[in-house]
């Protein structure tokens, strides 16, 4: 099977292998083959409390083998994290794969359905159902927000996002990232436009002003 997510073991929140074998575009693994690679670090992971996170990329378009892994995992009683953007169907599928993580790390691009469409190409509204089904179902969840200024940090639309926040009951955490532009290079090489281009990177006087917003620390 073909696996491109990034597999990443933490021993207490931290990472004691960046990528579980940085597969490239094109290789191929298999589900035992990638199993076997987790289990060789489960003395460690398993005696700390710590487990493994599916990023990327993102995992969740490649669920076939994101349900195999876990079911997997599962037997040997491995906590297991997802790394997504939400922006997907609740199918049964999904639904399977939900109920068998142990925590999701949730990418909220933005709080408003068109600013978010015009940001990332996309509406908001299936990842903003994909929290409330997490929350409705007793899954921890981190909320990410990356601040870019102008475009998310704007003081109405980080109150709308504490409302919604106020709606979730599994909310362990929100994390603001900031927003750089050091990925730009490869936009460049593909000579596609950087569309922020004119958008200046975030500083901490940017985290600062919206974690007061949200009321966080």
């Amino acid at each position: 099977m073909l696996f491109l997510c990034k597999v990443v073991i933490f021993v207490v929140n931290i990472a004691i292998i960046v990528t579980l074998g940085k597969f490239r575009l094109g290789d191929i693994i298999s589900l035992n083959d990638l199993v076997e690679k987790i289990l060789r670090y489960s003395n460690y992971f398993l005696a700390s409390g710590g487990g493994v996170t599916l990023s990327g990329g993102e995992p969740l378009l490649q669920q076939d083998f994101v349900l195999s892994l876990l079911k997997e995992l599962k037997k040997f009683n491995i906590s297991v994290a997802i790394d997504t953007s939400g922006n997907f169907k609740l199918t049964d599928k999904l639904k399977e794969i939900i109920y068998l993580t142990d925590l999701f790390l949730l990418d909220i691009k933005h709080i408003c359905p068109n600013k978010c469409k015009d940001l990332v190409g996309f509406s908001n509204e299936l990842e903003l159902d994909f929290a409330r089904f997490l929350s409705d179902n007793n899954k921890p969840m981190w909320i990410r927000q990356v601040i870019i200024p102008g475009i998310t940090d704007d003081e109405n639309d980080l109150l709308k996002l504490k409302g919604f926040l106020s709606t979730l009951k599994t909310v362990e955490k929100v994390e603001l990232l900031k927003y750089h532009n050091m990925g730009k290079f490869k936009w460049e090489d593909l000579h596609i436009p950087y569309e922020l281009e004119n958008v200046r990177p975030a500083t901490d006087d940017d985290i600062v002003r919206a974690k007061k917003i949200l009321g966080i620390s």
